[in-house]
């Protein structure tokens, strides 16, 4: 799971609003411990609204280079809110990656971005024959 987590640049986040409407939106993101996925989007983008609505979601990171059947994938259930805690992993990420840092001014209003935060609540593998494997909770 955190070689596949480590190597991709992008989750998939699939949220619905509060009739049940899905939304799947592919965000860049910066995780903490595996377990909390940090974004930045606007708060009027779709998924955006949806999570104000109805804060649970699921997401999916997966690569999608490699030929069908080949694939490796995390999947999660987890639960996503606003937050200022974590923009320093977003940054650290960015960074390695070449991308400009963000600064509070930036993802606090009146700026058009908001920092997002998604704690994982259960995630699995993608095992043989298309099985989801659990993946426990990594110890300290």
């Amino acid at each position: 799971m955190y070689e596949i987590i480590d190597a991709n640049s992008f989750m998939t986040l699939a949220t619905s609003d509060a009739r049940g409407i899905p939304w799947a939106s592919p965000v860049w993101f910066a995780h903490r411990d595996y377990r909390e996925f940090f974004w930045v989007s606007r708060p009027d983008a779709r998924h955006s609204r949806n999570l104000a609505e109805r804060p649970e979601l699921a997401i999916v990171i997966f690569d999608s280079t490699v030929v069908p059947l080949e694939g490796e994938a995390v999947y999660m259930t987890a639960t996503a809110e606003l937050t200022e805690d974590g923009l320093d992993v977003f940054n650290k990420r960015g960074a390695a990656q070449g991308l400009r840092e963000w600064t509070r001014a930036d993802v606090t209003e009146p700026a058009r971005h908001r920092l997002y935060r998604a704690t994982a609540s259960e995630q699995w593998t993608l095992g043989d024959g298309d099985v989801r494997i659990p993946v426990a909770r990594r110890t300290a």
